[in-house]
């Protein structure tokens, strides 16, 4: 039987996946070095070997990770609930989630650009699934006439669009708008976009 991780493990494989996702997020996978990763942890490169064998481990540990907390705010999506309060309160959590885990954001949008090498088998499994059976939802809503005739799939995906952007580029909205905050203003402005696609 396998004994489980001591706290001191606990910490250092913490610590790792920590440094990776810093690391990562700003050099991207092939810029990146274990290296790196191990000084920015704080432990000697054979130390973080022995949590994890390879960059490629680290890496595919922090997306699968990811993904699992990417799937979050789609999921509380509730047939049940108000069709645009639903929709709108899945933008707001985008939004809120592009805020809160900008440096999560920037490594997923990396693997996506780079043609998804760790995840596609996520991205075509269980993120389409789980995507399909929404859409079907507000598909149901829209046939209802209770929300506009909307293409449900690129609804979620312009939810997407308009709420990553805030954190995939940033250093481009704070420039543009001139402070530090590149959300100011942005969940009114979002919610009044999802409310006129919406009105039925």
């Amino acid at each position: 039987m396998t004994k489980p991780p001591t706290r001191i493990q606990k910490r250092n494989r913490a610590a790792i996946l920590t440094a990776g996702l810093d690391v990562f997020s700003k050099f991207g996978f092939r810029g990146s070095t274990l290296d790196q990763i191990a000084a920015a942890a704080g432990l000697s490169k054979p130390n973080l070997l022995y949590y994890f064998p390879s960059k490629d481990a680290i890496y595919t540990a922090l997306l699968e990770r990811l993904l699992e907390t990417w799937l979050a705010p789609l999921q509380q999506m509730r047939q049940d609930g108000d069709p645009v309060q639903e929709i709108l309160d899945y933008a707001r959590r985008k939004l809120e989630m592009s805020r809160d885990y900008p440096r999560e954001s920037r490594l997923f949008a990396n693997e996506i650009v780079q043609g998804a090498p760790h995840i596609a088998d996520n991205l075509s499994g269980e993120l389409r699934a789980l995507v399909d059976e929404k859409a079907a939802i507000v598909r149901e809503w829209s046939e209802a006439g209770l929300i506009a005739d909307v293409d449900p799939h690129h609804l979620i995906f312009s939810i997407w669009a308009l709420t990553q952007h805030y954190a995939d580029f940033d250093v481009q909205i704070r420039a543009v708008l001139g402070t530090d905050d590149p959300f100011v203003g942005a969940a009114p402005f979002i919610d009044h976009v999802m409310r006129s696609v919406l009105r039925a």
